[in-house]
């Protein structure tokens, strides 16, 4: 983990394990195919990305998890696959994907993503790229996804279709972490900031989902599990159930977390993933706020801002268009320049330096996109400042979570 900087609570840094929660692990892999190998990481003497151990996983992965959500709708396959390999060339060693992607999501496009990683997958040894995806949870919208369903839900069954095709665009044998994009139950998502309890409905049990996930992994097709989009009851469930059934746990959960959304997972979800408590590692979504955090929505005629998703699809994210969430924007892209650190290097120098964040998941359009992305983690100082942390934390305590409203 990275160094916690003065402004952090020192718990949050402990990187014992003496009052961790003990589990059963997952029966060992079947090797009839292939060897499941601990994925080969780029040498700390050759990239100075460093590189993480992902909660109760052995998986030692980098940094920076590269994002694919735009593949197939907002990059053509020979750009996802220039993307793709100057990410692996420089050090990132996972990539995240889902059965959804690309976004935002359309019967006409569902699946591209994964068939533009599968045919840049045919040049890359297998155990060098660590896969994550992710199955959808509730959705009666998007049942096209499934044969013949109404509605999606995370039963066994639709758990195991989900998988089978999922390998099956990948053109792969295996899946090394496979993520449950949103819960089966209701919980306030993507732009819903607060609990409605009359949104209340059945759901799959949490032992089912784990029963279900249990069998792939003891056939092979699935390393470890994680969760997105979970809040802290989904979160402990998920665990509980897994110490008292002696079912595999989840090693990873993939939130929203930024200078601009902070709030929801630093209130309690901290507590819940320390290491010495649930020991689940955060893969922190959207740390440029969907880009707004870059600074290029500030000018609504640069090119820049007339390219960005968030004009190109005007109802995704749209929350960081509110004029609050861009008065916060602008307040950070002004103290960044203060410290000669771009809007870039601040956002992600601050969610890098967190000490519950494993990964930050980066997007990118471009090739030159990532490379900024990429010389952020590189070139900003490591940890920020302590005047950096201070200022942040100032800015933090006038607009909070602006983005809610």
């Amino acid at each position: 983990m990275a160094s916690a900087a003065s402004l952090i609570p020192a718990y949050l840094c402990n990187n014992g394990s003496s009052s961790r929660l003990k589990f059963n692990r997952p029966r060992a892999f079947k090797v009839s195919k292939r060897p499941f190998m601990a994925p080969i990481r780029a040498k700390q003497a050759e990239n100075p990305l460093q590189y993480r151990k992902l909660g109760d996983s052995d998986l030692n992965i980098s940094e920076i998890t590269l994002g694919t959500m735009t593949f197939g709708e907002q990059n053509t396959e020979k750009e996802a696959h220039q993307i793709l390999s100057y990410a692996f060339d420089h050090g990132i060693n996972i990539l995240d994907t889902a059965e959804a992607y690309p976004i935002p999501m359309r019967k006409e496009t569902q699946g591209k993503t994964d068939l533009y990683i599968a045919s840049w997958l045919k040049s890359m040894s297998r155990d060098k790229v660590i896969l994550a995806t992710k199955l959808c949870g509730y959705s009666e919208r998007s049942a096209y996804i499934r044969d013949n369903a109404k509605v999606l839900r995370v039963d066994a069954a639709n758990i195991k279709e989900s998988v089978e095709k999922s390998l099956k665009r990948l053109s792969t044998d295996y899946i090394d972490l496979l993520q449950i994009h949103w819960p089966d139950r209701y919980v306030a998502l993507f732009g819903e900031f607060f609990y409605d309890p009359s949104k209340w409905r059945p759901s799959v049990p949490f032992v089912e989902q784990l029963k279900a996930f249990k069998e792939l992994i003891d056939e092979g097709k699935v390393r470890y599990i994680g969760v997105s989009n979970e809040t802290s009851y989904g979160v402990m469930e998920f665990v509980h159930a897994a110490k008292v059934e002696g079912l595999p746990k989840i090693v990873s959960i993939q939130n929203s977390y930024s200078l601009l959304v902070r709030c929801k997972y630093e209130v309690d979800l901290v507590e819940v993933c320390h290491p010495n408590n649930c020991n689940i590692g955060l893969l922190a979504y959207s740390p440029l706020g969907g880009g707004s955090l870059s600074g290029k929505y500030l000018d609504i005629n640069s090119e820049a801002a007339k390219k960005g998703r968030l004009n190109l699809f005007p109802r995704y994210m749209e929350r960081y268009n509110r004029s609050l969430a861009k008065e916060a924007t602008e307040a950070y892209v002004e103290f960044g320049k203060k410290h000669g650190l771009s809007p870039v290097q601040l956002a992600l120098g601050f969610v890098r330096d967190r000490p519950f964040v494993t990964s930050s998941i980066v997007g990118a359009t471009s090739v030159d996109q990532l490379k900024e992305d990429i010389d952020a983690f590189l070139t900003t100082p490591r940890p920020l400042p302590p005047e950096v942390n201070a200022g942040i934390e100032d800015i933090f305590k006038r607009y909070k979570d602006p983005a809610i409203l």
